[in-house]
């Protein structure tokens, strides 16, 4: 399996950290995202991928016909749409790595599309955050492909695991984690806010140290409340297919429905600028007070 014409649909953080870790890996390299054709984005975006050694293609088609390995890095609600699209230029024995946080109907249905046009399709389930671990994020690979797939990966120290011959399988253990892991988050930041507002952190904090006495819930919630603000569309988006795939397991997705909603509330208020100038590595408290200051929006 020859590997080494990488192409990125996505450049964004994930993008960005993948194309750098993977440039010495690679004989080319390049990147395609909707930013590069938008006036407002394009001289940055495009800059920063030159200065990777990363081509920035002007379109799918161009970064499709330009690269033997493609990995999708996009947001979960557009991970349907990539794939089709893809799968409109991408060339016969191209192998297509899905690493988007998708239900596995959606990564099922996506692919069938890139697989109708004589490429492979290999979904990753990746198992933490991305950025304190770079390329060496977990990572669970399903597919026809999946094992194959894993072995070069590993080459180039990457923490790949084939799973799954079956597609779906890596997806679902991804997205019934995420269910725990944005679900714990959304609770955090509800509770610590509403305990904020009421005066009684000082009470409810200990009790949590008391019954889990392996984390550090002051520290934990800080890092909760920064990575929700920082990225909390994606993870409403995330957490919209979580919610998919409870109801693809005949389940009614209440929980994770509302774990959507808290995400995506939280997304809304960092939009309209409410956390505007407070550091990333504020503590829970300054989060806590920007929202009770602005229950009025």
């Amino acid at each position: 399996m020859s590997l080494q014409r990488i192409g990125l649909v996505g450049y964004g953080e994930v993008g960005k950290i993948f194309g750098a870790g993977l440039k010495p890996r690679a004989y080319a390299m390049g990147a395609w995202d909707l930013k590069f054709a938008q006036p407002a984005t394009r001289e940055a975006e495009c800059g920063h991928a030159a200065g990777q050694g990363i081509t920035a293609h002007g379109s799918m088609q161009a970064l499709c016909e330009a690269s033997g390995f493609i990995i999708s890095a996009v947001t979960a609600s557009n991970t349907l749409a990539v794939a089709q699209e893809a799968a409109t230029h991408i060339r016969s024995g191209t192998v297509f790595l899905d690493l988007n946080s998708a239900s596995p109907g959606t990564k099922q249905q996506a692919a069938a599309a890139i697989e109708a046009a004589g490429a492979f399709y290999v979904e990753a389930g990746v198992m933490t955050s991305v950025p304190p671990y770079g390329i060496k994020v977990p990572m669970l690979l399903g597919g026809e492909r999946a094992d194959a797939l894993a072995s070069v990966l590993q080459s180039w120290d990457m923490d790949a695991k084939a799973v799954s011959d079956k597609l779906g399988v890596a997806s679902a253990i991804k997205m019934c984690r995420s269910v725990m892991i944005k679900g714990l988050e959304a609770l955090v930041i509800e509770s610590y806010a509403t305990a904020r507002a009421y005066g009684v952190e000082d009470q409810v904090l200990p009790t949590l140290q008391e019954t889990f006495p392996s984390i550090d819930w002051s520290r934990q919630g800080a890092y909760f409340f920064s990575r929700v603000v920082q990225h909390g569309q994606r993870r409403a988006e995330e957490m919209r297919e979580a919610a998919n795939t409870v109801k693809e397991a005949g389940f009614e997705p209440l929980m994770t429905t509302a774990i959507a909603a808290k995400q995506q509330w939280v997304a809304d208020r960092a939009k309209e600028g409410l956390f505007k100038d407070l550091p990333k590595d504020a503590d829970w408290q300054a989060y806590a007070d920007r929202l009770l200051a602005g229950r009025s929006r």
